[in-house]
């Protein structure tokens, strides 16, 4: 059995390539793997190609449950909301089921105090990548999204050291840096770039949990998509979404009814209106959120994961 993780929407010169390079290798295989149908081999046979999605781990720290005060506590010791002054450490429960603390702050550029907690806040949670355009996500927010709602937005990804197998990390982070040094003074006072220590992955995911549970609106700006894993967490935690109609996205989001997509990746203005229109909008959210909850429930979770795997194995057997 083969399992390809990611894939490409439309097909061109390259993927072809790609697949051309690829299928002598993959002739003898008595099964292919795709996240979504669109990225299966287009030499594949459809009996022996199966769409089994990914899916995220309830149990693991960056999805269990915390209590409104403990998010805050969180965020206040890590550096990404503004506290009294006196943060303190909040455990967590690590992948194994030991006790764990947050013991690490996160490295911010910003220029002044983190958010405060009743500030609406606006989160995009991904790697520094291209095909993530955190860069985009930034030029939107600040171009088209009203300051007088007093919002922040925080992009976070992994400290750019922390991840071997994305080497362009440094260089898109670094690019973001210097466009938040071009944004004026009062704008980068509302946008804040966060590193996340990568030492402790349980303690990683323990900071990302409550960073997306705190925030009014999360964003996924992705050019392109294998699945977005950042959206199915984000349904989880009943947060209302607002995210580019690209790869995955599109097959766990349906528009107006879980989230708000947008069909054009690169429509800054439509990206900004629809995270304005959500902050303004506080029962809409409410609805698009409590839609993403119910789904995943059932959809992005590990026994529907599993389930798929054992019947594929059945089936080969």
């Amino acid at each position: 059995m083969w399992r390809c993780h990611v894939g490409c929407d439309r097909p061109n010169e390259w993927t072809e390539r790609a697949w051309e390079f690829l299928q002598p290798y993959l002739q003898a295989a008595d099964a292919y793997v795709v996240t979504r149908a669109a990225f299966a081999p287009p030499w594949a046979d459809a009996a022996r190609t199966r769409v089994i999605a990914p899916s995220i781990d309830s149990f693991s720290a960056k999805s269990e449950p915390m209590s409104r005060r403990n998010v805050r506590l969180a965020l206040s010791y890590v550096g990404l909301l503004d506290g009294d002054g006196n943060p303190r450490i909040v455990p967590f429960a690590r992948r194994d089921g030991s006790p764990g603390r947050i013991n690490r702050h996160v490295d911010v550029v910003q220029s002044g105090p983190a958010p405060g907690p009743e500030a609406p806040l606006v989160i995009q949670a991904s790697r520094w990548d291209y095909m993530k355009d955190m860069a985009g996500a930034m030029e939107g927010f600040a171009e088209h999204v009203d300051p007088a709602l007093d919002a922040h937005l925080v992009l976070a990804g992994p400290a750019v050291t922390g991840v071997a197998d994305d080497p362009e990390a440094a260089q898109v982070y670094n690019e973001c840096v210097d466009r938040w040094h071009r944004l004026p003074h009062a704008t980068r006072g509302r946008i804040h770039l966060a590193c996340v220590p990568m030492n402790d992955p349980d303690e990683a995911a323990a900071i990302v949990n409550p960073l997306q549970r705190q925030t009014t609106v999360v964003v996924q700006k992705s050019l392109a998509e294998g699945f977005g894993l950042t959206v199915a967490e984000a349904m989880w935690k009943s947060r209302p979404i607002v995210a580019s109609a690209v790869g995955g996205i599109s097959d766990q989001i349906t528009d107006q009814q879980h989230g708000l997509l947008i069909a054009d990746p690169h429509d800054l203005k439509r990206f900004g209106d629809g995270v304005e229109r959500l902050i303004r909008d506080p029962r809409q959210a409410a609805i698009l959120a409590g839609n993403a909850r119910r789904r995943a429930l059932t959809e992005p979770l590990g026994d529907r994961h599993l389930e798929q795997y054992g019947q594929l194995f059945a089936a080969l057997g």
